[in-house]
């Protein structure tokens, strides 16, 4: 089945957003914002607390896609190897054969990314950036769709390895789920009495259905006065006496297309200023570093600076 019509497509993300929302009850911004990043073909960063859904929301998302999905949970002493892959020695053949690593996969759910030490992390990068990776020398290609969705706690700072700004800056968007509202954690509490909603789903979207709409996305037009609103904002942090480092030029680009897939995702195929002003925090907030002395306080205080940011910067009219 292609994706023919405006109509169509609208059809096809909602019934993705709901069969996901089946199994994130309350949390309809969390949703919307994950399936933005997955036809951008870009990866989300949660950093919430444990318990609170994140890895069932990867569950859903992969279940929703009848892809193949692997789960890593990160862990101090993880090598490479162990997410890439290696070269095992068959003595019965005399040769080696490469072994895949979790990371061949379509979604990828890296739990606890910041437990693993920087050398391991890295190891995610290229594949993040470039749909590949290179193992002793060779280089191969993923399978598309790719899609990371990695988990942080924020609250723990023993034994972790804080994310450094190039590995930060592979990542579409940085966002929290935060606790349910009691009325939606009754109804949670009640739905699981039944076990695991996300065992229950049912695929939705075919591959190639998912990959027809992130060829779609890339086609939704940025007007040209949208464009320099875009980088507008982008100057300005780079130029904020509060931030030490501003956004990318990545980062401008990730923008902008985030900005075309919030579009599609509502059925237009050209984007508003209003899909940018709703996607800054997430999409940049995550791209800066500010000049507070307190870690735990980075985060927020990034998203306050991005939120002024926006008031100071003209609106195309």
């Amino acid at each position: 089945m292609e994706v023919h019509s405006q109509q169509e497509t609208a059809s096809l993300v909602k019934t993705l957003h709901d069969n996901i929302s089946s199994v994130l009850i309350g949390k309809p911004e969390v949703v919307q914002l994950a399936i933005v990043t997955l036809l951008a073909e870009g990866h989300i960063l949660i950093e919430d607390a444990p318990g609170v859904g994140k890895t069932s929301l990867a569950k859903a998302i992969a279940k929703s896609l009848d892809c193949n999905y692997t789960r890593v949970q990160f862990t101090p002493d993880m090598l490479p190897s162990d997410i890439l892959g290696s070269n095992v020695f068959l003595p019965n053949l005399g040769e080696f054969e490469f072994r895949r690593g979790p990371i061949f996969s379509n979604v990828l759910l890296a739990d606890e990314i910041n437990r693993t030490p920087p050398r391991t992390q890295s190891a995610l990068l290229e594949a993040m950036n470039e749909g590949q990776v290179t193992v002793e020398g060779q280089t191969i290609i993923l399978q598309p769709p790719f899609f990371v969705l990695a988990t942080q706690n924020p609250f723990e700072f023993e034994g972790t390895y804080p994310l450094p700004e190039n590995q930060l800056d592979r990542f579409m968007m940085c966002i929290d789920i935060g606790y349910p509202e009691r009325s939606i954690e009754r109804e949670v509490l009640i739905q699981h009495r039944l076990g695991e909603a996300v065992n229950t789903l049912q695929p939705v979207l075919a591959v190639k259905q998912l990959r027809e709409m992130q060829q779609a996305v890339r086609e939704v037009r940025v007007d040209d006065s949208l464009t320099d609103y875009i980088l507008e904002i982008v100057e300005i942090t780079r130029n904020h006496p509060e931030l030490t480092l501003g956004v990318s030029t990545r980062g401008a680009i990730t923008f902008s297309h985030a900005a075309q897939s919030k579009a599609f995702t509502e059925g237009r195929d050209y984007v508003t200023p209003d899909d940018i002003k709703q996607l800054a925090v997430p999409v940049l907030a995550h791209r800066v570093i500010t000049k507070s002395l307190i870690r735990e306080n980075q985060r927020a205080r990034a998203s306050e600076i991005i939120r002024q940011i926006l008031q100071q910067a003209a609106v195309p009219g």
